[in-house]
């Protein structure tokens, strides 16, 4: 099957415009799977809550019901991220949308970075996988931060992830050199949907640095975005390959795991 990152430029408190372009980029794209930002829908940089909750919505709400539709019609596994309300509380949340909605779901972020925690409440969804039949995919999602948590991508991976798939929105440098780990240390295909672009707030600005990437299940480069253009990445994978865990004859790097001596709370 073919993956697709898609790095854009949303546009904060412009959800209108945010969602027109994630159709088009939908419309445009040609792979059975495709992966949008962190807060693709209403741009990256809240303070208040308040500001939030004009823009928030529910996981099945009008941008779910556009993006399920698409995704039915297209054929299509879209992951887009979202402010998400739920019972009063607004999370960062990714959208998971598969052609047949009964395998759609949403993962609400974990770790949560930065002034993201004046504003959003920590996901309270935990770490899961999906199986779709239709493509004999496992499809695991994390969202930016979390990949500076080898748990997430572990666990993830012990559920059986042949993909794992991160909306970001990152502005350090240091992932550059964590994201291949979590694809090599689990065996997986990993794709990294970064957005471009900056935004200021109060006399901070935030430069989002671009470099989306799809690595394959040793960590090797697939396909690289530049740091600032808009543009669409893509890659073919064959989700069977990352299940074989046997790095030789001798050595499985799942079953040869000691857990009697790992103290992880």
């Amino acid at each position: 099957m073919k993956v697709s990152a898609v790095q854009f430029h949303p546009i904060l408190f412009d959800k209108d415009k945010n969602l027109e372009k994630i159709v088009n980029f939908i419309k445009e794209s040609k792979e059975d799977l495709i992966v949008f930002p962190e807060l693709a829908t209403t741009g990256y940089f809240f303070l208040k809550k308040d500001e939030l909750g004009r823009f928030a919505e529910p996981f099945e709400g009008d941008t779910y019901n556009l993006i399920q539709k698409l995704s039915t019609q297209l054929n299509k596994i879209i992951v887009y991220g979202f402010a998400e309300v739920k019972n009063d509380k607004f999370y960062n949340s990714a959208a998971i949308v598969f052609p047949d909605k009964k395998y759609s779901k949403v993962y609400r972020k974990t770790h949560l970075f930065y002034k993201e925690k004046f504003v959003f409440s920590p996901g309270d969804t935990g770490f899961f996988t999906i199986y779709y039949p239709d493509f004999d995919l496992k499809l695991g999602t994390m969202i930016c931060y979390d990949w500076r948590f080898p748990e997430a991508a572990r666990t993830l991976a012990l559920n059986g992830a042949d993909l794992i798939v991160s909306p970001s929105n990152l502005v350090t440098r240091i992932w550059h050199h964590a994201m291949p780990a979590r694809a090599l240390d689990n065996h997986v295909y990993l794709v990294v949907a970064n957005r471009v672009g900056s935004e200021e707030r109060r006399d901070e600005i935030l430069l989002f640095n671009g470099m989306s990437v799809i690595f394959d299940y040793n960590g090797e480069v697939l396909n690289l975005a530049t740091p600032s253009e808009e543009t669409i990445i893509s890659a073919e994978i064959n989700p069977k390959e990352s299940r074989d865990k046997a790095i030789n004859a001798f050595n499985d790097i799942f079953s040869d795991r000691n857990t009697n001596y790992y103290f992880l709370s």
